[in-house]
């Protein structure tokens, strides 16, 4: 596939990274000639120093046989107009914008479709962080969560720790203590390194462990990896920017939620948006404000201004002054895994939850969902499988029958309404939506090949 990329930022950067090894004809476009080496010395990719949304650079970039184009540059205008000339000169296929600004995002409907705004789909991040951020609150105690087949079944990461009630036994007591729900264990990661699941393989304490099972039991498997931690109810955000403001917006009926905001005039804005939220004007490492606020009473201080170091910084202060839960917003991704299980327990990286979206819409086959986790090492796809027996290379077999890549996990298939969790006698039919793990995401085409239906299939 021939893709041009639009922004060498971190989006566009960690793009180009997920994609170049995977049989892609990629070439990124940026102004800075700096980001533009940095990335051609690094990977087998073209590189095209340019304004994004001009005719001549998109042509330059490759634009008139082009599959997609990508555009993930800072300015929402410039994402805009790039889709636009890719298709009013170019006539490109395919056209993917990130979209900030809640302006357009109001309006989105009326303005983007091939009449006014041809913008196949847009990006939104800080709602895809917002969204991100809620799951997490909705499952205390989990790493990651992430929702395939319109919520019906969940793929989460917990941390196993003593007192859970697997921890020092096989997998394959799961059965004896939850008889009546199903679930399948798709990755287990033990200091780092990724380990096949089997019925005797022992979780130890710590194991990060990621497993499958239909939404509603989601606590009930937890509860066997470690004590259930109780529901979060006060909450504290630190930074009112759109990230901030947009999951006081979803928490506040809910829960009892506190923001701290350092613009005194941003502050005034929150206030008249948010109905139960109390904003505060301040610092977030402030330690009196904090004590003021009763830090210790806060289930889960959350993080989410446009600062790293403020971010980080914050949350360990909450933390040691008597927080139960921290979250941080980190755009370094080399930050993520320094400080995710320490003070700060969960790091979230924006970039991730935005290349997850955007792949969603790149993979090929009938692909309709793609999370990219493990800071992009691993990934976790929903296809949907068609054709028949004669024509694909899952309908009509067994899981045991299918030759999946080293590392591949099929953990549940979406049958209509019913969520049936994986085991190697599963007959795979037409349309039901197939939920995979995979340990290394450098397999992704062979799993692409294996859901795309040939005309004659041998």
């Amino acid at each position: 596939m021939k893709i041009i990329i639009l922004g060498a930022g971190q989006v566009g950067a960690t793009l180009a990274e997920n994609l170049v090894g995977e049989q892609n004809d990629i070439t990124i476009v940026d102004t800075n000639l700096d980001k533009l080496r940095a990335l051609q010395d690094r990977f087998d990719l073209q590189v095209v120093y340019g304004h994004g949304s001009h005719p001549d650079i998109l042509r330059k970039a490759g634009a008139e046989d082009a599959d997609m184009v990508v555009a993930v540059t800072s300015s929402d205008e410039v994402n805009i107009v790039a889709c636009q000339v890719a298709y009013s000169i170019f006539n490109t296929p395919l056209k993917i914008a990130r979209i900030r600004t809640n302006q357009y995002l109001k309006y989105r409907d009326q303005l983007f479709h091939k009449d006014d705004m041809p913008v196949d789909h847009f990006i939104a991040p800080e709602a895809l962080v917002t969204n991100y951020i809620r799951r997490l609150i909705d499952y205390p105690g989990a790493l990651q969560v992430v929702e395939f087949a319109e919520g019906k079944v969940s793929l989460v990461a917990v941390k196993a720790y003593y007192g859970g009630l697997l921890v020092g036994h096989a997998l394959s007591t799961l059965k004896e203590h939850m008889p009546h729900i199903e679930t399948r264990v798709a990755a287990i990661y033990r200091r780092g390194t990724a380990i096949k699941p089997l019925g005797t393989t022992i979780i130890e304490a710590d194991d990060e462990v990621f497993f499958v099972a239909a939404t509603k039991h989601i606590r009930a498997v937890m509860s066997e990896l470690q004590k259930l931690e109780r529901s979060y109810r006060r909450i504290m955000i630190a930074g009112g920017g759109n990230v901030g403001y947009g999951l006081a917006r979803a928490l506040e009926k809910t829960h009892s939620v506190k923001l701290i905001e350092r613009s005194k005039e941003r502050a005034e804005f929150l206030s008249s948006g948010l109905d139960n939220t109390v904003v505060y004007v301040g610092d977030v490492s402030d330690p009196e404000l904090l004590e003021e606020e009763n830090i210790e009473q806060i289930d889960v201080f959350i993080a989410v201004t446009n600062d790293d170091e403020a971010n980080i910084m914050s949350a360990m202060l909450a933390k040691r002054m008597g927080a139960q839960k921290t979250m941080v917003l980190i755009k370094r991704g080399a930050y993520v895994d320094l400080l995710q299980g320490g003070e700060v327990d969960i790091a979230i990286s924006p970039q991730q939850a935005t290349i997850s979206a955007l792949l969603t819409h790149i993979r090929r086959g009938d692909i309709v969902n793609v999370y990219s986790l493990r800071r992009g090492a691993a990934e976790a796809i929903e296809a949907i499988a068609h054709g028949d027996s004669s024509t694909s290379k899952v309908v009509g077999k067994t899981i045991g029958e299918i030759r999946l890549p080293p590392g591949t996990t099929i953990g549940a298939i979406v049958r209509s309404d019913e969520v049936l969790i994986a085991h190697d006698s599963t007959r795979i039919e037409t349309d039901d939506h197939i939920i995979l793990f995979m340990v290394d995401k450098k397999h992704i085409v062979e799993v692409e090949k294996l859901f795309q239906v040939s005309a004659i299939f041998i």
